[in-house]
C-alpha cells in the first residue's frame, strides 16, 4: 500500500524534495500530494533581484517541472493554504475546508519577510501566532503595506520593482545586507537612483568586519548608490494621488532626516513561517524544531525542510527552552535536508526510519517566542530520557558557508568568524587563540581580513581582491594552512602577478556550485558527457542553479575546457 506524504510549500526546497521522491511516486510506494499558495509553478526566489532589474527575465526563475511530476503521479494543490493539521487523525485542513489525509507530513513553508516597526507600518506587521487564513492573507498583518512598499519575496513584488527601476525612479532600500546590498548595485546600475538606510556603521555586518564594510559602501558610493549608515528609521511619509491613495513618499530617521523614494524595499531579515506548526502542538523555537533527519521533536510522523525548520538537537537546549541556532536562511543547506529526507522516506523501512527518529515529546505545545512553551522547555532540555536521546538523528555537520555578492564590479567574499581584534592579547604561549592579518588600502576599495588558528583559516573577508577571494575561499573549504607570509597571497592581484597559486580554484575536489555542492570534476564529467554550455551544465549538475553566484567560475571552467580549433 502507498504511503501517503502531504507536502506543505512548493518553494525551492519542497520542489527539491518531490524531484527527489519521483522514482518512490512512479513505483506506487508514495502517494504525494502538494499543497501551495501561490497558483505559480515553482520559481527560484534567491534570483528575484535579478528579474527585478531586468538581469533575468521570467522563464529564468523558473524551476523543477510539474508537468514531469504530475505525469508522473503527483497530485498539486496551488492557490490553497494549510490552517490546521489534526495530528491524531492525521488529517490537513485546507483554507476552503477541504481535509488531506496524511501518513507523512511535511512542511517547508519558508520564511516571511521582516516587516519593521516604523510608524505607518503597524498594522501590515504579522504576528507569529496569528492563524493562516487565504493564500492572498498568508503575510500580511491586518493591513497589507502601504502602496510603495515591498518586501520582494515573490514575483508581485519583483513586478513593482522592476517598473521602478525601468522608470528610473527613486528607491529606497532599507537595510543593508546581503540581498540588499545586491539589490541596491543592480538597481543602480540599471539606472535606478537609489539610497540605502542601515542602522550599523557598516553594510553587510553579520557577513563582514566593519572594516570591510566601510571598504564595501565606499564602493557602492562611487558607482552611485547613496548609503546611509546609522540611520535609524522611525516613521514613513505619504503622498497622496490625484485618487485620493496614499503612496510611500519617504522615510523618517530618528535625526529627522527624510529619505524622499518613490520606492520603499524593506530588506530587514525574514522569519520562519512556523504558525501551522504552532497550532498542530509542535515544538517551535526560531523555526519548526527538527532533529537531523528533519523529523519534528514533537511529532514522528511530521517532518520540516528548509527556511522553516530549526534543526537541533533536544540535548542542546538550555534550562530555559531556548535552544541555540535556527534556520540558515540559505537554499544550499535546505537543498541538502531536501535530499536526505528523501532517501530516508523513500527507503520506506519503519524500522530505520524510528531508530532516526526521537520519541514525542510529551507536552511540547509549541511556543511563538524564541522560548519554548514550559512543557516543551521540560522536555526539550538535556534532561531528555536517555532513550529517546539516544533516538534522536544527529545533526548533520554543514561545512562553513561563503558568502558571495554578486554585484558588476565588486567583488566581496566572506566566509567563517570574521569579528577577532587583531589586537587581542595572547595570555600564553601555547594558547590556540586566533590571530589576525589585515591588509587594507581603502582609497582604491581593497581590503583583506585573515583569521588562523594554529596557521589554518578560520575566518577570512576579502573586498575588491578578486583572486585573492578566490584564493581564500579554496583554502577555506579544505581547512588549509596559509603560507607562512601571508602577504604573499596578496600578489595575486598584483598587475603583474606572477605568484602560483597554493591551491588550483579548478582542481578535481574544488567546489564550483556551494549551494548545491557541484565541484570542477563534476562538471568536466559533464562536458565529456556532450553538455558544453552553462545551460547544459545547469540542467545536468545543478550548478550554478541556486544563488547564481557561480555561474561566471563556470563559464570560465568551461572555456578552460574548450577543445582549440
Amino acid at each position: 500500500m502507498s504511503e501517503r506524504v502531504v507536502l506543505v510549500g512548493y518553494g525551492p526546497v519542497g520542489a527539491r524534495l518531490i524531484e527527489g521522491l519521483l522514482p518512490a511516486v512512479r513505483d506506487g510506494r508514495i502517494d504525494l500530494t502538494v499543497i501551495g499558495a501561490e497558483t505559480h509553478d515553482v520559481y527560484n526566489r534567491v534570483l528575484l533581484a535579478e528579474y527585478a532589474v531586468g538581469r533575468a527575465d521570467r522563464e529564468g526563475l523558473d524551476m523543477g517541472d510539474r508537468l514531469v511530476a504530475e505525469e508522473a503521479g503527483v497530485q498539486f494543490v496551488l492557490g490553497m493554504t494549510v490552517v490546521g493539521v489534526d495530528r491524531d487523525r492525521q488529517v490537513v485542513r485546507l483554507h476552503d475546508g477541504i481535509r488531506v489525509p496524511y501518513d507523512r507530513l511535511v512542511l517547508a513553508t519558508g520564511a516571511r519577510a521582516n516587516v519593521p516597526t516604523l510608524a505607518g507600518l503597524e498594522r501590515a506587521q504579522r504576528h507569529r501566532a496569528a492563524r493562516p487564513g487565504v493564500p492572498a492573507e498568508l503575510d500580511r498583518g491586518s493591513a497589507p503595506l502601504p502602496r510603495g512598499v515591498v518586501a520582494l519575496r515573490d514575483l508581485a513584488d519583483a513586478e513593482h520593482v522592476r517598473a521602478a527601476v525601468s522608470a528610473g525612479q527613486r528607491i529606497v532600500v532599507l537595510g543593508a545586507g546581503v540581498l540588499g546590498m545586491e539589490l541596491a548595485l543592480a538597481a543602480a546600475e540599471a539606472g535606478a537612483e537609489v539610497v540605502v538606510a542601515y542602522h550599523s556603521a557598516a553594510p553587510m555586518n553579520r557577513t563582514l568586519d566593519e572594516n570591510g564594510g566601510r571598504v564595501l559602501a565606499a564602493a557602492a558610493t562611487a558607482v552611485g548608490v547613496e548609503m546611509m549608515h546609522h540611520a535609524r528609521a522611525e516613521s514613513i511619509v505619504q503622498r497622496y494621488d490625484d485618487h485620493g491613495q496614499a503612496w510611500f513618499d519617504g522615510l523618517v530617521c530618528a535625526d529627522g532626516k527624510v529619505l524622499a523614494g518613490d520606492l520603499l524595499v524593506l530588506s530587514c531579515g525574514v522569519a520562519a513561517r512556523t504558525e501551522v506548526a504552532s497550532l498542530a502542538g509542535l515544538a517551535t523555537s526560531t523555526g519548526v524544531l527538527v532533529d537531523g533527519a528533519s523529523r519534528s521533536w514533537t511529532d514522528p510522523h511530521v517532518f520540516a525542510i528548509g527556511d522553516c525548520a530549526h534543526v537541533a538537537d533536544p540535548a542542546d537546549a538550555g534550562d530555559d527552552g531556548r535552544v541555540p541556532g535556527g534556520p540558515s536562511g540559505l537554499v544550499g543547506p535546505g537543498w541538502r535536508q531536501a535530499d536526505r529526507l528523501a532517501a530516508l522516506l523513500t527507503a520506506g523501512d519503519d524500522s530505520a526510519a524510528a531508530s532516526a527518529s526521537p520519541a514525542p515529546v510529551p507536552g511540547a505545545a509549541a511556543s511563538a517566542s524564541p522560548a519554548l512553551a514550559a512543557g516543551a522547555a521540560a522536555s526539550a532540555s538535556p534532561a531528555l530520557a536517555a532513550g529517546a536521546a539516544a533516538s534522536v538523528a544527529p545533526v548533520p555537520v554543514e561545512r562553513p558557508g561563503v558568502v558571495m555578492l554578486k554585484a558588476e564590479g565588486i567583488d566581496v567574499v566572506a566566509g567563517g568568524a570574521v569579528d577577532a581584534d587583531p589586537f587581542a592579547p595572547v595570555h600564553a604561549a601555547a594558547c590556540h587563540a586566533p590571530q589576525v592579518t589585515l591588509w587594507a588600502d581603502p582609497a582604491r576599495g581593497a581590503y583583506v581580513k585573515l583569521v588562523t588558528v594554529d596557521g589554518v583559516l578560520t575566518g577570512f573577508v576579502s573586498v575588491g581582491m578578486p583572486r585573492t577571494g578566490a584564493e581564500l575561499t579554496l583554502l577555506f573549504e579544505r581547512g588549509s594552512e596559509l603560507p607562512a607570509d601571508r602577504s604573499s597571497l596578496l600578489r595575486l592581484d598584483a598587475p603583474d602577478a606572477g605568484m602560483a597559486v597554493v591551491a588550483d580554484p579548478f582542481a578535481a575536489d574544488a567546489t564550483v556550485c556551494w549551494c548545491n555542492g557541484v565541484s570542477a570534476g563534476a562538471i568536466r564529467d559533464a562536458v565529456a558527457a556532450g553538455e558544453p554550455t552553462v545551460a547544459c551544465v545547469k540542467a545536468s549538475t545543478r550548478a550554478g542553479t541556486g544563488c547564481g553566484g557561480c555561474v561566471g567560475r563556470i563559464s570560465e571552467l568551461l572555456a578552460r575546457e574548450a577543445v582549440p580549433a
